[in-house]
Order: C-alpha cells, then structure tokens, then sequence
C-alpha cells in the first residue's frame, strides 16, 4: 500500500491480522521492506499486524535530492508520521541497521508511540560513538563510510560491472536471486544515491542527541557481524533505562533478518510478549 505523509509517498508491505497490535519494521541498507518476508510469518502467526516500511530515499516516490533531508530526525518524523497516517497510536519497533538508528531516534524522543522496540544488529548511537572512540577494531570495521560518504565515487566503485562490489557485500543474505532483489533496486536511476545519502547527512551532533530509551528494549546482534563489534554491542546496555535484553545470534553475519529469520522473530516476539 502507498501512505502519504509529509508530503512524500512511502510504500508499506502490510500483513497480518486487522486488529493484532502494530509491528513498524524498519530495514537497513541497502535493502527495503523485503527483507522482513521470512520474519512476519511467525509474527502474523502470532496475531500481530505488521507494517514493513520502504524509507525515505527507497520509496521512489521519497526521494528528495537534497543531501540534508536526509538527517536522523528526519528520518524518525517520516516513522512517526507514517504511524499517524496508519492511525496506529502505538507500535512495537523493529529496526534493522540504519533502520535499528531510526528506530533508537524514535523510541527516545517519542516513548509514548513505542510499546516495545527490538534493535537489529546496530545498538544505540551513544554505544557506537563510545567504540569509535575506544576501540581501534570499530574504527576499522566502519571504515567503509568514509568511501558511502564522498558522492559519485561510491556510486561508481559500487555500480561498476553490474554492482559487483554491492553484490559481494549482500553475499550473506543468501543465494544469487536473494542478492539480486536488494541489489537490482539499487541499481534504477537515483536509487543508490539516495540510500547513500542517509551517510551522507549523517553528524555526530545528531547521533548524539538520541537520549536514553526507556521502552522495553532488546538488542539482537551477531558475533559474525563484520560492522559491528562487540565493543558497541556490550556498551548497549548503558544507555537504555527500561528492561533490557541482549540477544546474540552465534555464527550470524550482520545480514540477521535474511540469514536467521526465526530466531529474530522469536527475540521479538519474547519482547513483545508473545
């Protein structure tokens, strides 16, 4: 289905039953709201409604050009107008990579519209910034920024021969046909660009401002994830103020919602209260 909301069109995969409590998933890059197909099963199984979104700059019709329309707090309103344009009052939060930090942005400044929130393979901003700054190995691991951050040159290192490189980097999430419906996407006019724009707008100042959440929170992580750390995934917990659960998924790469799809639904649902 197509929701307006801030004067942009998303495309929202919807399923499950009518009146089951609201499930807002969020993906990461450079996937889209297909990478909750074999995660919803369990959850429609369970009487929940889900509402996986295409975000801004993946939406076709979500797309502006300006590299600043792309910051973390707009990304959180388009979340939250996409719950009013639903009319879904509260939701349980899924977010998976970028799609974990819109979710962390949400759940801090709008607790009231998140009954729980289950953050994939990113902890919170605050975690990341402490291994950035302590841990040499993190640093090395997010290297890859500096090359998503300078316009054209990514697009042309991660496009060249068919999108070799984007391909290689979506090799865990299976077989050839999994890559390529994440990576054909990509590839369209604009498409790419846009998704790398969420690098682009990025700022320490606004990755600071996320505060403390205080929903009941899980974080899921992979200890094969080549991103992300342990460093940051342990220093999770020191920023979430309510129940907090940590799930690691032992020889998991970061690619957790297509790789281990059961076991993410079943942390969520454990959340959820399911």
């Amino acid at each position: 289905m197509r929701i307006e909301a801030r004067g942009l069109t998303f495309e929202v995969r919807t399923g499950g039953p009518e009146g089951g409590e609201a499930v807002l998933l969020l993906h990461g890059f450079p996937q889209h709201a297909g990478e909750w197909d074999e995660v919803t099963p369990a959850l429609h199984a369970a009487g929940l409604r889900t509402y996986a979104l295409d975000q801004r700059g993946y939406s076709p019709g979500a797309r502006p050009a300006d590299v600043g329309a792309y910051r973390i707090p707009e990304l959180v309103a388009d979340a939250a107008a996409v719950l009013d344009a639903l009319g879904v009052t509260t939701a349980h939060l899924v977010g998976h990579d970028w799609g974990a930090i819109v979710a962390w942005g949400l759940a801090a400044a709008h607790p009231e519209r998140v009954r729980t929130l289950t953050a994939v393979s990113v902890p919170h901003p605050a975690a990341m910034g402490h291994a950035l700054a302590t841990d040499p190995r993190q640093k090395a691991r997010s290297s890859y920024i500096a090359l998503f951050r300078r316009p054209g040159k990514a697009e042309k290192v991660l496009l060249a021969f068919r999108a070799a490189a984007l391909r290689r980097m979506l090799a865990g999430v299976g077989d050839a046909d999994r890559v390529d419906r994440y990576a054909d996407p990509m590839r369209e006019p604009g498409a790419l660009t846009a998704a790398l724009n969420w690098y682009r707008a990025m700022t320490g100042a606004d990755m600071k401002a996320v505060g403390p959440v205080g929903v009941p929170t899980t974080f899921v992580w992979s200890d094969r994830d080549v991103a992300i750390g342990r460093t940051a995934a342990d220093a999770c917990a020191a920023h979430v103020t309510g129940d907090y659960r940590f799930v690691v998924l032992p020889g998991v790469t970061h690619w957790i919602p297509d790789e281990a799809p059961g076991p993410l639904a079943a942390a969520i649902l454990a959340r959820a209260g399911r």
